[in-house]
């Protein structure tokens, strides 16, 4: 239920996935290269060195901009944020201040109410990223840190919402969206380490704001914001007034710990980067085209595949499930659409998040041929299951991944039927070694039919027809009661 005491805005920090630096050819890849590998003069800030603007980078901050339905401002400014920290080489940050990229627009979720809702926006600006400290031993009681420049300087866009989200949940569900938005645009990596980070501010009706800086994993603001809720609530419950201050979550405890009283934008000291021009983009905005995007494609998925609205947002919320949906169904084959969103968005997501394995390493043709034999009869729900945790299994531990048929035969999943005597065998073998369930079936007890057919669906491995099974099991019943 959503919390109308409760106030959360974030502003969220995504990397641009372009190849060089915001203001310098340096590479932007280094994660398999060692510290302060890909620097410069330029991003490192010594003195007489001059930026020189990504023109690609501002494409990209574009396109989200477009994306997300912001106004994008015909000129637009660089300005200089001047604050002292290990990791800003130059002491300042080039960054937008009163004059930033883009303005309003907006990211529609669904809010906890169900119901569609817009989350207003309050600006996308153009900055460059800080480096980054490494702390030897951890964050709270290091020996000392070290400062790695690698990541001075890539682009980054600061994309602020209004406060108008109303739970921690609800703020996962902005920035789920937000992270589908930017990866059908093609302008982020979502598994390079730190390309999203948010800063949440939440407060309660009538007290101050409080800032949580740095989260770098959805789970995370969630799990943050809830923290503070609870710390806030406890705190006005007992008297006490929750001061305006800027804290850090500490992801391993689940907690969040006061770090400075909050800046005010006058600490900064902002003025006009005298070594950039404005930024002027009026004609260049009228030339971008966005792709399909998260919410068109999830109409288009209940339209042409008939998917249930819910199975269409599961399905949709990251462009690689979208993608494989999509090669699973290829050309309609065998009419498995309903059947595959019903399993990849259920049983084929669950099983992957309980592995910890992203959907890529699942080959479409091989799943496609398990919904086949399912739609065919050829096995039970419960047989396909087991056939996809071998499926799985086996890629995780780098085996070849067997065809389905394969598994099925070499298990022996293949569905029984009733005019298998195995089964009729089996169905007799349970109401024998089950005399109190069928006396209590006997006397008007329907729960006890369900464990009788739950003893034969174990003995025959969830082979038989759960149907055809129960029409079995009753006859069976009526012949032995006569």
């Amino acid at each position: 239920m959503i919390d109308a005491d409760i106030i959360v805005g974030l502003e969220v920090h995504c990397q641009l996935d372009t190849k060089s630096k915001l203001f310098c050819g340096c590479s932007t890849d280094y994660r398999d290269d060692g510290p302060n590998t890909h620097v410069c003069p330029v991003c490192l800030g010594l003195p007489g060195t001059m930026p020189a603007l990504n023109r690609r980078a501002i494409e990209y901050a574009m396109r989200v901009a477009k994306a997300l339905n912001c106004t994008v401002i015909p000129e637009s400014e660089f300005s200089r944020k001047n604050y002292f920290y290990p990791d800003l080489d130059k002491a300042y940050q080039i960054t937008q201040y009163d004059k930033p990229l883009a303005e309003g627009g907006y990211v529609e979720i669904e809010g906890d109410d169900g119901k569609e809702r817009k989350i207003q926006l309050t600006r996308i600006h153009v900055e460059e990223d800080p480096g980054r400290l490494v702390h030897m031993g951890n964050a709270e009681r290091g020996r000392y840190s070290l400062v790695d420049y690698n990541r001075a300087g890539i682009p980054l866009i600061e994309i602020v919402s209004e406060p108008e989200m109303r739970s921690p949940k609800e703020a996962r569900k902005f920035l789920n969206k937000l992270r589908a938005t930017l990866e059908y645009l093609g302008v982020f990596d979502s598994e390079k380490e730190g390309s999203l980070r948010v800063d949440a501010n939440i407060s309660l009706r009538g007290s101050e704001r409080v800032e949580i800086k740095n989260i770098t994993s959805y789970k995370g603001v969630e799990k943050g914001l809830t923290f503070e809720v609870t710390r806030q609530k406890n705190l006005i419950r007992r008297g006490l007034t929750v001061e305006r201050e800027t804290r850090h979550y500490l992801e391993a405890r689940g907690i969040t710990q006061s770090a400075r009283s909050k800046e005010m934008e006058n600490d900064y000291r902002y003025f006009p980067e005298p070594d950039l021009r404005p930024l002027r983009v009026q004609s260049w905005v009228k030339e971008i085209v966005l792709p399909e995007l998260p919410n068109a494609r999830r109409e288009r998925f209940v339209a042409q595949y008939s998917c249930s609205l819910n199975h269409a947002r599961t399905l949709t919320g990251e462009l690689k499930m979208a993608n494989f949906f999509e090669a699973v169904v290829a050309d309609d084959r065998k009419g498995i659409c309903s059947l595959a969103a019903t399993w990849i968005a259920d049983t084929l997501a669950g099983e992957l998040n309980y592995r910890d394995m992203g959907i890529d390493a699942v080959d479409p043709q091989r799943f496609c041929g398990l919904l086949v034999l399912l739609k065919g009869g050829t096995i039970t729900d419960k047989s396909g299951i087991e056939v996809l945790r071998v499926m799985l299994d086996e890629q995780l531990k780098g085996e070849t991944v067997e065809a389905p048929e394969t598994i099925v035969v070499r298990l022996n999943l293949a569905k029984t039927t009733g005019d298998d005597g195995a089964l009729l065998a089996a169905v007799k073998e349970v109401i024998t070694e089950n005399p109190k369930a069928v006396e209590d079936y006997r006397a008007g007890k329907n729960g006890a039919l369900n464990f009788l057919v739950g003893q034969t669906m174990k003995k025959t491995r969830g082979r038989a027809d759960p149907g055809e099974l129960n029409r079995m099991m009753v006859a069976a019943l009526r012949d032995t009661e006569q």
